[in-house]
């Protein structure tokens, strides 16, 4: 196994790959994600991108480690907040105990691990509309079906009917998972756990789930099937590979990458972070909102295109009126200045968007990881003739810290910190 962490760059020798290894590393699933290049003397130059996660290719196996966080265990407690599910008391050891187990091992445990309380608990059955032959009426005759199949027939008859059954998409979607997890995790704990549960599921959910997009597009939680849900988002995460759009890579290599993207969990996460931080102060937090008319084509008179910050935070200070636009990046700014680019698009943001109680300087936060000592940086831009127009603020987030504070007694003390920052 190689390993290397985000960002980084390394050179392993002695490693031959194959065609499909040359085929999954210039197709989409790694593009952005993870560079292989082979170099002479059967050396491969790996360059990781803001992922992480494993790779199995026929010459080695790749694994990606976080580096902000402490270990992959702590992405997952990323992705089980930043679905506004808590944080859980996720305890790998419990099951994994052949050494530290990568990303997706983890995750196709958690998925078996609620998939065997969903059987411990009784897999749900509903109506299924069915289209059969049988020898008396059952629901509704297929009179057409009839008379073109069986006409004169008295004891084959095409009937329409309602079936009360467990082979429905909500266990379809936990078999599947189950099933890939026995067939291919790294683990053999995780797998002969995996096999038990995938054993049950094939009896109460025989049909496959088909396609992965489909199947979670016409999924619908209420009060009969809501404690299906945590089972079905780390069902999904495994079969897509760590991304719902990578699942449809053609062939057997769409199951060789597991890589979740650090840029959009932690924009996820610290989006949810500033909601639960937010909520009963009065400030309301809006995600991805959209601005059509800031940027203006004026020979047309249209909206030239739409500015849509990370996060807008809206109240009040002291009864003024406060707007603060927000700006996320998965970047480590400590002992390195902000990027010209960030300051240009925040910036763009506290002119356009921003409003400071009093009439005071806009301002827009620009929010990243950090340690707990990283500096707060505060850049302004000047007029011509000496005045500040905007300023844009870089506010830290130390992830492990934070990660441990939310669940312990610390939760509301860290949270308020993290407000009270945003709001200078």
């Amino acid at each position: 196994m190689v390993t290397l962490r985000e960002y980084e760059t390394r050179v392993v020798e002695g490693v031959r790959l194959s065609s499909a290894d040359r085929a999954l590393c210039a197709g989409e699933q790694l593009a952005g994600r993870l560079q292989i290049r082979e170099l002479a003397g059967s050396r491969l130059e790996l360059t990781a991108g803001a992922c992480v996660g494993v790779v199995r290719l026929d010459a080695c196996e790749i694994r990606i480690l976080p580096k902000y966080l402490g270990e992959e265990l702590d992405v997952l407690r990323m992705l089980e907040y930043a679905a506004g599910r808590g944080m859980p008391a996720l305890d790998a050891a419990r099951t994994v105990r052949e050494g530290s187990p990568h990303l997706r091992d983890l995750v196709a445990l958690l998925a078996t691990e609620h998939c065997e309380r969903l059987l411990a608990r009784g897999v749900r059955r509903d109506y299924v509309t069915v289209e059969d032959e049988l020898p008396a009426i059952r629901g509704r005759l297929l009179a057409d079906r009839q008379i073109l199949g069986h006409y004169g027939r008295l004891d084959r008859l095409a009937c329409r009917f309602d079936e009360h059954d467990s082979d429905i998409v909500d266990n379809r979607l936990c078999a599947a998972a189950v099933d890939l997890a026995a067939r291919t995790a790294r683990s053999p704990a995780v797998r002969a756990r995996a096999r038990r549960a995938a054993a049950q599921f094939a009896q109460v959910a025989p049909t496959p789930l088909g396609d992965l997009r489909t199947a979670l597009a016409g999924l619908d939680y209420h009060r009969h099937n809501s404690h299906y849900e945590s089972a079905h988002r780390w069902a999904a995460l495994l079969l897509s590979g760590g991304g719902i759009t990578d699942l449809f890579a053609r062939g057997s290599l769409a199951s060789r990458a597991f890589l979740i993207d650090m840029n959009v969990l932690f924009e996820s996460f610290a989006t949810q972070l500033l909601r639960e931080a937010a909520a009963g102060t009065g400030h309301v937090v809006r995600g991805q909102s959209r601005h059509a008319g800031v940027l203006h084509d004026e020979r047309t008179g249209r909206s030239y295109t739409e500015v849509r910050p990370d996060v807008l935070l809206c109240g009040s200070v002291d009864g003024a009126p406060m707007r603060r636009p927000v700006d996320i990046k998965y970047k480590l700014y400590e002992g390195r200045r902000l990027a010209a680019s960030d300051l240009y698009q925040s910036f763009l943001y506290a002119h356009a968007l921003a409003r400071q109680p009093g009439g005071g300087t806009p301002t827009c936060v620009l929010l990243h990881p950090g340690g707990t000592s990283a500096s707060r940086d505060s850049v302004a831009v000047h007029r011509w003739d000496g005045s500040t127009s905007a300023r844009v603020r870089s506010v830290s987030i130390d992830l492990p810290s934070v990660l441990g504070a939310l669940g312990g007694a610390e939760r509301t003390a860290t949270l308020g910190k993290l407000l009270a920052a945003m709001l200078e």
